[in-house]
């Protein structure tokens, strides 16, 4: 199972998230992801960096996996995003991966809040599907589960489901479907932790923020 952590892009500036991807390298971890948000959920008050420009700028410095989580395929059209992550893969070849999205109503307010439109579920999935389609050939694709009927995309194309903040049961279960990885806060026992969702089958966790990474790396020497 590969490890990953989510970059601090709340803010003002990159000077952390990159400074947090050098003090990842260190530890041994396998990749780096960025949020895809307008704002932070529920903060509109508070800054965001675009995920792109902050992941390019961790690959032409680090040798690290970098990866949206997740863009949201209601943002840009399905050819913009296609050609942002196909130059990430420029500049990084064979180090990204596009975990993608459809959103949900916790990320609605952000498209009310720039004036951008909101199409239905049924609409946003088959965006989804036509990403998926385009992208998949070109580099590894996760698609963020929702209804079964979104998940039901990442199964057609054979790519991983990503789950957030799931027990392992749950991954075990989904897991003999197809590929399953993870991501969420890490609380607790956070060696117990990714023991039980290595077990299950996922091959990759993403610590969300604040991502413990003395704890990360205690386990990777261990495993």
């Amino acid at each position: 199972m590969k490890l990953g952590v989510l970059l601090p892009t709340f803010q003002n500036n990159a000077d952390q998230a990159l400074a947090f991807a050098e003090s990842a390298q260190r530890a041994g971890i396998d990749g780096v992801f960025a949020y895809d948000h307008m704002f932070p959920i529920g903060s509109p008050e508070r800054p965001t960096l675009a995920p792109m420009p902050v992941l390019a700028a961790v690959a032409t410095r680090l040798p690290l996996t970098v990866g949206t989580l997740i863009a949201r395929v209601t943002l840009v059209s399905t050819a913009q995003l296609v050609e942002q992550f196909t130059t990430l893969e420029e500049i990084a070849p064979g180090r990204v991966i596009a975990a993608l999205g459809t959103g949900d109503k916790l990320s609605k307010p952000e498209h009310d809040a720039y004036g951008l439109p909101y199409p239905s579920p049924d609409a946003r999935r088959a965006l989804l599907h036509d990403a998926v389609a385009a992208l998949s050939p070109r580099m590894p694709v996760w698609c963020g589960a929702g209804s079964r009927a979104t998940n039901a995309v990442a199964r057609e194309f054979g790519v991983a489901l990503n789950l957030w903040g799931v027990p392992a049961d749950a991954v075990r279960a989904e897991v003999a479907k197809g590929p399953v990885t993870w991501g969420g806060p890490l609380q607790g026992d956070v060696d117990a932790t990714l023991s039980a969702l290595d077990d299950a089958g996922a091959t990759w966790i993403v610590a969300g923020t604040p991502a413990p990474l003395d704890a990360l790396e205690a386990w990777r020497r261990t495993h």
